[in-house]
């Protein structure tokens, strides 16, 4: 699709909601762990990020609502939408080892799926056809599903903005999943208890950042 698709609220104000979707082959120690990610979330609970803004309150913010599931892609209306909600959102496809969902400027050799090897599980690089590959092997695999609904109420402005929004948010994802699958032999290994320290001590930089650093992270493109 070309278009965001609209997902009326309640109050009749218009936000614009899109799902993406990203496919990758995990560990077997990833996916069979029954902890989520973030230890304050239920078992059996997407993890839902929500960005509002101080300034114009209500009337601006960013949802993010995250689902993995063991499967490839294959989940209708993961995050149980209404039908007509479903119906508006718009569902994208994000496939880690095809470049030319990339931008140019985004683009690193050693972060890029199709080049990269694994020497501690032996995945990758992923082919043209890996997904069916995958779905045919023994690998475990995984698809990430984000519903993202973003809120823009700023009149002459709303469209544009949450375009904007979408297609950062789709830029973000894209890098941070091939980033995700070729960082592989850095993470497999990590426990529970690895991961918790390491959520703290970035919790404490990134805090540290905000109090003291300048601005980092990634630039938004163009519109």
């Amino acid at each position: 699709m070309n278009h965001m698709k609209r997902m009326e609220r309640k109050d009749s104000i218009p936000t614009r909601s899109t799902m993406y979707t990203a496919r990758y082959p995990v560990s077997s120690r990833c996916l069979l762990q029954k902890e989520p990610w973030s230890s304050t979330r239920k078992l059996g609970m997407p993890t839902p990020i929500v960005a509002p803004n101080e300034y114009m309150k209500d009337d601006f913010f960013i949802k993010i609502e995250t689902w993995h599931k063991p499967d490839m892609g294959t989940t209708d209306n993961p995050h149980g939408l209404s039908p007509e909600e479903w119906e508006e959102a718009e569902v994208v496809s994000i496939d880690i080892a095809d470049r030319t969902q990339l931008d140019d400027v985004d683009y690193k050799p050693d972060e890029d799926p199709a080049i990269f090897h694994s020497e501690k599980t032996g995945r990758g690089p992923l082919g043209p056809g890996w997904k069916k590959e995958l779905h045919n092997s023994n690998c475990p695999y995984m698809t990430a599903y984000k519903l993202v609904t973003v809120h823009f109420r700023w009149w002459g402005l709303q469209g544009r903005m949450e375009n904007f929004i979408h297609k950062q948010e789709k830029r973000l994802f894209t890098n941070f999943h091939r980033q995700l699958f070729c960082w592989l032999d850095r993470w497999v290994d990590l426990t529970m208890d690895d991961i918790r320290r390491m959520e703290e001590e970035t919790q404490r930089e990134l805090d540290q950042m905000r109090n003291e650093g300048s601005v980092r992270g990634m630039k938004a493109g163009e519109d």
